[in-house]
């Protein structure tokens, strides 16, 4: 495992949504993304939850997973992409909704 990947895997609590405020984000449960070893994972804000497969980028030293969704909003289908960029036990990134929202997003490692 490359040290770049080490740096995404974990826990990550979202703190902070773009488009939608912590009334809904955590609605259901505390707004989160898992990285898993092998960069697959899951996530979960408002009601919509998916499973992420991920891919990492270090470019000058910054460390940047790439990943792509699929999941659901309550109970209808959906999928997208996104990026997460990682400083320490700090992220920001974007998540995309295919054919529909998109929303930045901060996060910080809780695990």
């Amino acid at each position: 495992m490359k040290k770049a990947e080490k740096l995404v895997m974990g826990d990550w609590r979202i703190t902070a949504m773009e488009v939608w405020d912590a009334n809904y984000f955590d609605m259901e449960v505390p707004a989160h993304i898992t990285i898993r070893k092998d960069l697959t994972g899951d996530f979960q804000f408002g009601l919509v939850q998916g499973d992420i497969d991920g891919r990492v980028d270090a470019t000058d030293g910054v460390v940047r997973l790439e990943f792509s969704w699929s999941g659901f909003d309550e109970n209808d289908p959906m999928s997208g992409r996104g990026w997460m960029q990682v400083d320490g036990d700090q992220a920001e990134g974007r998540i995309f909704i295919h054919l529909g929202d998109e929303s930045g997003f901060k996060a910080e490692r809780t695990g």
